[in-house]
């Protein structure tokens, strides 16, 4: 499989449909793909699915989108922080769907898509709200919720660097959801800060393989 070296984020996000379930990495803006969820906003998708971590931090990045109207639904583990006002409308207004999910368990989600992991049970949310309409089955004296795997359309994720097969590079916490995100997609998306040769990056620093990435494109304020 080849990687495509993208030249402008508009061509890195191209072909993405309505109706998608979009994987956008990111811990509130640490590793947040704002040029590329800049670039879906002008692509025009709509009907969008989005699986993060938060709902979007104040007028930027996942939270623009939300603004445009071209999310139906977000799974996330933090939707309402201090700057969280674009989400809060839409949804007191009833113009989005929101599914919470443990942060741990959100990520689990994901990396059970990658894993081929049918399904699996955790101890998390048991007994709140949280596990209501799920199935339940008690382990080892404690009551655990079946929780499934999520899939994506598309990933979209922010790295430091990528060699020219699609190797990624992340810096400190803007590692964060890119990695399980990676595995848990048909298509993705990287940008990143710098696009280095095939042999610059030591192996032992890549924690996503190329194998995994479809698209790269350099930005200028990638993670």
């Amino acid at each position: 499989m080849s990687v495509r070296v993208c030249v402008e984020p508009d061509e890195a996000v191209a072909g993405i449909e309505d109706g998608s379930t979009v994987l956008v990495g990111g811990f509130g803006m640490a590793g947040m793909p704002v040029e590329l969820i800049d670039a879906l906003i002008r692509q025009g998708a709509g009907d969008l699915t989005v699986v993060s971590n938060n709902a979007g931090n104040g007028d930027t990045g996942l939270a623009a989108l939300l603004a445009k109207g071209r999310v139906r639904r977000i799974v996330c583990s933090f939707p309402r922080q201090s700057d969280s006002w674009v989400f809060d409308r839409l949804y007191r207004e009833g113009r989005i769907e929101l599914e919470v999910a443990p942060q741990g368990t959100l990520a689990e989600r994901l990396r059970a898509a990658g894993a081929g992991i049918g399904a699996f049970y955790s101890p998390t949310g048991a007994g709140t709200l949280l596990a209501e309409g799920k199935e339940t089955r008690e382990i080892a004296g404690r009551t655990h919720v079946l929780e499934y795997p999520i899939k994506g359309d598309v990933a979209l994720i922010g790295a430091h660097r990528a060699d020219r097969m699609g190797n990624l590079v992340y810096r400190k916490t803007a590692r964060n959801f890119g990695p399980v995100m990676a595995t848990a997609a048909t298509t993705v998306v990287a940008q990143v800060h710098e696009i280095v040769d095939v042999g610059a990056l030591d192996p032992e620093a890549v924690v996503t393989p190329g194998i995994y990435v479809d698209r790269v494109v350099q930005v200028v304020s990638a993670a």
